[in-house]
């Protein structure tokens, strides 16, 4: 068995995730997982509905990489646009750090909002869910929510973090008895905890340009991992080192076990995702961008629920809700990474693309998340997902 330090490395890395993933699906494949089967003669119609989705919002096919970038423009309004103007000025180093600073505080946010949420945005429209999330988000980080000096307000830092209560972030995203968000305390929490692993979430800049032009994204999710593990409340830990978004499943070992860890870094990924834009105008190429999985999350698994490549094997699954470290929700993220890859394989044969021309992340973009969103929509009212899950505000 590893030592504890390689194994912490070893979970902290995307070949880990798609490993222990994969290791599920194998065990689904032949029948010996206790919550969900698999059925893979029905992945060529999660490719065809993915297709027709990707088609209607992209007819060209030129698809952006999946991050929270776009989420910012919800509505038709150029809000990338009105903070680029606001940044002008600034040398392309410090714009890069204060874009890091917006994005990295909106992704920590970002957890699901509940069915009921809303957004209104001052003057504008009203939004739900991740792009209500985003807009809210933007708005505080415009207003200088987060920053601990009036004259820099585009900024996020650590007093600033530090200091923000709870009644501030209510009042930001709109929080009302009428209007609740699910999980507001731990989103403070993580917030607080950013204050307390970096002097600013911009820092993550500085801290990967030393390591020249260009960076693996494998490397930059596990200087994310790194910087951030210790923001993450009551996780697994292993050697002394907070794990974040690690579960135990009992398919692959006792649950005392290093083998028995599934990773996901869910939040973490879809944060490496995002840094890419921002990373390049400072000077990084983000390279080898497929090592990066697939997003274990509620949109991408309800899809493959759906539409019945997954099909839980109790009623109760579709009926309870469930924390994230149950089994059922840990198999089912895991089932739902290492199925993604399946999907993208079909998605890129139906249209004769390559993994370069159209890799995973475009896909999730193009894609499974918005698929996934338009599914439940269909089949449940306000476009719930097949499953519950208790969010806390800190995994989803």
């Amino acid at each position: 068995m590893r030592e504890a330090s390689t194994t912490v490395a070893y979970l902290r890395s995307p070949r880990a995730i798609r490993e222990r993933c994969r290791a599920l699906l194998e065990l689904g494949l032949a029948g010996k997982l206790e919550h969900f089967r698999v059925d893979m003669d029905r992945l060529p119609a999660v490719a065809d509905y993915v297709l027709d989705v990707t088609r209607a919002t992209y007819p060209t096919l030129e698809i952006p990489v999946h991050s929270r970038w776009g989420h910012f423009d919800v509505g038709g309004v150029r809000r990338n646009a009105e903070l680029d103007a606001r940044l002008a000025s600034l040398p392309p180093a410090e714009r890069a750090r204060a874009k890091l600073d917006l994005v990295v505080t909106s992704v920590l946010l970002d957890a699901g909002s509940g069915p009921t949420w809303k957004y209104e945005e001052p003057g504008g429209g009203t939004y739900a869910r991740s792009e209500g999330l985003a807009v809210a988000s933007f708005r505080m980080f415009m207003a200088g929510a987060f920053s601990s000096d009036p004259s820099q307000p585009l900024r996020a830092d650590a007093e600033g973090l530090r200091r923000l209560s709870l009644d501030a972030l209510a009042r930001g995203f709109q929080v009302t008895e009428a209007n609740p968000l699910a999980g507001l305390e731990g989103r403070l929490a993580l917030l607080h905890g950013l204050g307390h692993a970096l002097p600013r979430p911009g820092a993550l800049y500085d801290q990967l340009v030393e390591r020249g032009p260009r960076v693996p994204a494998a490397q930059v999710l596990g200087r994310v991992l790194e910087s951030l593990g210790p923001i993450w409340p009551g996780r697994i830990t292993l050697d002394g080192v907070n794990l974040g978004d690690v579960w135990w499943h009992s398919a692959l070992g006792p649950d005392d076990s290093p083998e028995a860890l599934v990773p996901f870094h869910k939040l973490s990924q879809w944060l490496t995702y995002s840094l890419l834009e921002p990373l390049e105008e400072g000077g990084i190429t983000v390279t080898e961008l497929d090592a990066l999985t697939g997003l274990p999350e509620y949109r991408n698994g309800g899809l493959l629920v759906d539409l019945g490549a997954l099909a839980p094997r109790e009623a109760r699954l579709l009926r309870d809700a469930f924390a994230p470290g149950a089994e059922p929700i840990v198999e089912w993220r895991a089932l739902t990474v290492a199925l993604l890859d399946e999907v993208a394989k079909r998605v890129r044969e139906r249209l004769g693309k390559t993994a370069e021309e159209l890799p995973l992340a475009k896909v999730l973009q193009g894609g499974t998340w918005s698929a996934g969103r338009r599914i439940a929509s269909e089949k449940r009212p306000g476009g719930t997902p097949p499953i519950r899950i208790e969010s806390d505000g800190t995994v989803f």
